[in-house]
């Protein structure tokens, strides 16, 4: 069973944007916790690892072997336990302080942040409104600091032990080449009206799937600021900066019992 660890292909929209695998890329093989997520919710992290520790109890049950793939590095370290254990803030909160941020703005809640969890405030920017409202959800939730949950780590749903771990690292000009080309086709493909179907739900800018890697630029090209040229050269551009940042991100987090690869043709 091929089981999603990317934050971005859990939402039911833009497939294509988020290169989410259609049914041919699955070729009838299972795959479990892609678009399964309203682009409506704020998926987090936490959401993600209690889905995955019931898959893997399920499969286990079965006598089957889950095969996790993504790079979501969040993901992988709730796996093994190295995340915080956050609690789930019931959505009527969530929803009231998304309205707040909208209507007094991040410094307001800064403000009320410093009166609630001192030590928190201080160490957030007061222009930071999506850290800034986590804290406060979590304040009005459980009557308790965010650091609180952030020294405790979460259940061990994978043992790392045992798991076989690969991290695919391409040659730079390769994975470039394939940047450049990819959001060309997806854009080709049907990208812009998957971004006009997201842009119609009207949702705030700060909700993750609003944050996908093409969003603002596809947005920008709809409504007459860029051209389809400029869209593919910013888009894939930020696809490029996010890679650096995850490579980077893979070569300082994962330890040395990960096997480096540069194509997954290697396993197979």
């Amino acid at each position: 069973m091929v089981v999603n660890a990317d934050s971005m292909q859990v939402y039911d929209t833009l497939r294509l944007l988020t290169a989410r695998p259609d049914e041919a890329d699955m070729g009838g093989i299972g795959h479990c916790l892609y678009g399964h997520v309203p682009a409506a919710s704020a998926y987090s992290t936490g959401a993600w690892a209690r889905e995955a520790q019931a898959l893997v109890a399920q499969l286990k049950g079965e006598g089957r072997l889950p095969v996790f793939v993504g790079g979501t590095g969040l993901y992988f370290k709730a796996l093994t336990g190295g995340l915080s254990d956050m609690p789930e803030i019931p959505a009527a909160i969530r929803e009231r302080l998304r309205e707040r941020l909208k209507a007094e703005g991040a410094e307001a809640l800064h403000r009320d942040l410093e009166a609630r969890d001192p030590e928190t405030a201080v160490t957030l920017k007061p222009g930071d409104g999506q850290r800034i409202v986590r804290a406060l959800e979590m304040v009005e939730a459980t009557g308790k600091p965010i650091r609180f949950f952030q020294q405790q780590t979460g259940p061990m749903i994978v043992d790392p032990d045992r798991a076989t771990k690969y991290v695919v690292l391409p040659e730079r000009k390769l994975l470039h080449d394939r940047i450049n080309r990819r959001f060309q086709l997806m854009l080709a493909g049907g990208a812009i009206d998957e971004v006009r179907a997201l842009l119609a739900l009207e949702l705030p800018s700060e909700m993750p799937i609003m944050k996908a890697i093409g969003v603002s630029q596809i947005a920008a090209l709809l409504k007459g600021e860029l051209d389809e040229a400029e869209v593919i050269e910013m888009g894939a551009a930020a696809t490029r900066q996010y890679a650096k940042r995850q490579m980077t991100w893979f070569r300082n987090q994962l330890d040395d019992s990960w096997q480096r690869i540069s194509s997954a043709e290697e396993v197979l």
